[in-house]
């Protein structure tokens, strides 16, 4: 069969070149006898195969982005079918980072163990998914030596807004993006976190949208190894500054539900601090593009209320650690992946808990990812680990001054980012336990996957 492709392929640019309009005939035949979803048929890897070789060929300069966009549609229905849930122990399961991240070195596969049998199939089909997923990175890598990523990014970001976006918690598909970008790091990496951010800041947008943009964006530029500090802290920034105006221009106490938008960019600007806060710290001109973030964090929506602990308790560790922040109450959160309040302002797509760049575990497709993707065991924090046991004790936000330990009148802090302090109104739960550690993974929800509403 093998022999039989490149006639096949060979007469299909003879009949091109003589019938100009023949390419769009031929993509409306491949569209309609595109192979269906079946763990028994392992043929759509080849079609998939021929189908990216027609795009990287004289016919795709004519109905190229509509092939390109028909694979991406059924990666997706497969990566949806993959049998893969986060909440059930299948495939993901809640610890496996860590189990994974302690024995691997940089760039190397995750061990087979990591795909774990389901007697359903979906292992089955997250495997031909996997062998696509690969298909797919070579194809990109063929386009960047011949000088098209640049145009076959902006099919596919349009590919990945119509069908991934809005899309529930998709595992894989989206790792196409992320493997297009680190292969254009300058280009196609930095103009994938804009049209996100962009995409976020626009009201015209609808919120969930928005929401789901702005988790992409802070997972995004949380796991991007390929990304500079620069570029990241200037995201953050804009981040910050429409945060910011938020609250310039309300005056409303807590209410996760009416002001979701709000406290998804909130909550993206903790999670990446939690990855990059040290390379920002250190450096103190970026520092100082974030002082618009304690009028933020002190104000009456208190988003350190309502984001997930666990990123909470993470990003006030480091801040302390960092000298970001003068704590006086503690903010313990007793083990808590997520809150009440958290899973209110998230929805009923708990797209509070949606990490779409969390470690991909497709045993093929992690290899060509982990080169270039921060893993949580790879970050340098601001307390590091000998400081470890000693900065878990207590973060403290803005209580009783009374029960605050005096600070040290040696110590200068450097800039005014060093003097800044929150003011929360609640703390939660006992004194007594120590902040939860940043985890590899955070909790899934438990709803049905389901396309977002428009």
């Amino acid at each position: 069969m093998q022999e039989v492709h490149p006639r096949v392929h060979a007469a299909l640019h003879k009949i091109s070149y003589l019938i100009p309009l023949a390419p769009w005939n031929l993509v409306s035949i491949l569209a309609q006898n595109m192979r269906k979803i079946d763990k028994k048929d392992p043929s759509i890897v080849t079609y998939v195969d021929n189908l990216l070789r027609l795009e990287n060929s004289s016919i795709g300069e004519v109905v190229g982005s509509v092939i390109l966009m028909m694979v991406m549609e059924r990666m997706l229905d497969l990566d949806l079918v993959s049998g893969c849930d986060d909440s059930n122990g299948g495939m993901f399961d809640m610890e496996l980072e860590d189990a994974v991240e302690s024995t691997m070195n940089e760039g190397d596969e995750f061990p087979v163990g990591a795909l774990k049998q389901n007697t359903s199939g979906g292992n089955v089909v997250s495997e031909l998914l996997d062998k696509l997923m690969v298909l797919f990175f070579h194809h990109l890598e063929s386009c960047q030596n011949s000088d098209r990523l640049d145009e076959v990014f902006e099919i596919l970001f349009k590919s990945f807004e119509n069908y991934i976006l809005n899309t529930y918690k998709t595992k894989f598909s989206q790792f196409l993006m992320f493997y297009a970008c680190s292969l254009d790091p300058e280009n196609c990496g930095v103009r994938f976190a804009s049209k996100l951010l962009d995409i976020y800041l626009s009201s015209n947008t609808c919120r969930l949208t928005r929401m789901s943009a702005v988790a992409y964006l802070a997972s995004y530029l949380s796991r991007g190894k390929f990304l500079p500090a620069s570029f990241v802290a200037s995201m953050l920034k804009r981040l910050v500054d429409e945060c910011a105006e938020y609250c310039g221009t309300c005056n409303d106490d807590v209410k996760p539900e009416a002001h979701q938008v709000f406290y998804s960019g909130c909550q993206a600007i903790l999670y990446v601090l939690c990855f990059r806060m040290r390379s920002i710290v250190e450096i103190p001109r970026f520092q100082s593009q974030f002082r618009s973030l304690e009028s933020i964090l002190s104000h009456k929506l208190n988003p350190l209320l309502v984001c997930l602990p666990s990123v909470v308790s993470e990003f006030l560790k480091q801040a302390k650690a960092g000298g970001l922040f003068i704590v006086s109450e503690s903010f313990i959160f007793d083990d808590l992946h997520e809150s009440e309040l958290s899973r209110a302002f998230g929805g009923f797509e708990r797209l509070d808990t949606f990490f779409p760049f969390d470690p991909c575990l497709l045993k093929m497709s992690s290899s060509y990812i982990s080169p270039n993707f921060n893993f949580w065991s790879m970050v340098k924090t601001t307390y590091g680990e000998d400081g470890d046991e000693e900065l878990c004790d207590e973060v403290i936000v803005n209580g009783d001054a009374d029960s605050a330990e005096e600070p040290d009148d040696d110590v200068e802090l450097d800039s005014e980012m060093n003097t800044m302090s929150t003011t929360p109104k609640h703390s939660f739960m006992r004194e007594t336990e120590r902040l939860l550690k940043m985890p590899s993974r955070i909790r899934p929800s438990t709803s049905p996957p389901e396309s977002f509403l428009i």
